[in-house]
């Protein structure tokens, strides 16, 4: 996901690269955004570059290839809590759709429900809730069938349970492994091969924070 600085920049080295068919300097970018240093520039380009959506080009001025263009942000999806929780009430957060626990299926729909969570599930911040498809994280303790509590991320650490949005059209539930040139999805079962995409494929969505059971 790209945060609203991020987006801006991209759409401005498309916009800018299609009137005049070069990058424009670092200087303009920054007039542009309206940022006092070039510095800023430069980390926002490093991370534009990091999830796939540029490439600069070494020892050639003003050379930045643009490679996705047409990309747009998601939405904020979830309810925010604050940190003004009452313990003795349930708070409601919204019911996504359905996430896959194995191949991936399709992305997280809009809000269309919602379910009762018990107040000590959460903390401050966006959560939003998925009912589990599928088995491929059954030895960490996610059955088909459970509806899983996600805080709303863009980032994770290596090792965390994920909602990873692939490609902008599907989503899953895996483990996170970030590597030099790839990512890795992997289950909690070993009948389930891992999943290798390039870094700008794969967009966290968020991070397993609980987990509801009905017997």
């Amino acid at each position: 996901m790209l945060t609203e600085r991020q987006h801006k920049l991209l759409n401005y080295l498309r916009e800018y690269q299609n009137e005049k068919g070069y990058s424009p300097s670092f200087e303009e970018m920054r007039l542009a955004l309206g940022l006092k240093s070039k510095s800023g520039i430069h980390n926002l380009l490093s991370a534009l570059q990091e999830r796939g959506f540029i490439r600069k080009l070494n020892n050639r001025a003003r050379a930045i290839d643009v490679l996705r263009p047409d990309m747009t942000p998601i939405k904020t999806i979830g309810k925010y809590i604050d940190h003004d929780i009452n313990p003795n009430k349930n708070i409601q957060i919204p019911l996504m759709g359905t996430i896959a626990a194995g191949t991936p299926i399709e992305a997280i729909a809009d809000e269309s429900s919602f379910i009762d969570v018990p107040p000590h599930m959460v903390t401050r911040g966006h959560y939003f809730a998925l009912e589990v498809s599928g088995d491929s994280m059954v030895y960490a303790g996610i059955m088909d069938g459970d509806t899983v509590i996600i805080k709303k991320i863009d980032y994770a650490n290596r090792g965390d349970i994920v909602v990873a949005l692939v490609n902008r059209e599907e989503a899953t539930l895996k483990y996170f492994y970030p590597e030099y040139n790839r990512i890795t999805l992997r289950a909690a079962n070993p009948r389930h091969a891992d999943q290798h995409y390039q870094p700008g494929q794969v967009e966290i969505q968020g991070k397993l924070h609980a987990l509801l059971r009905q017997y």
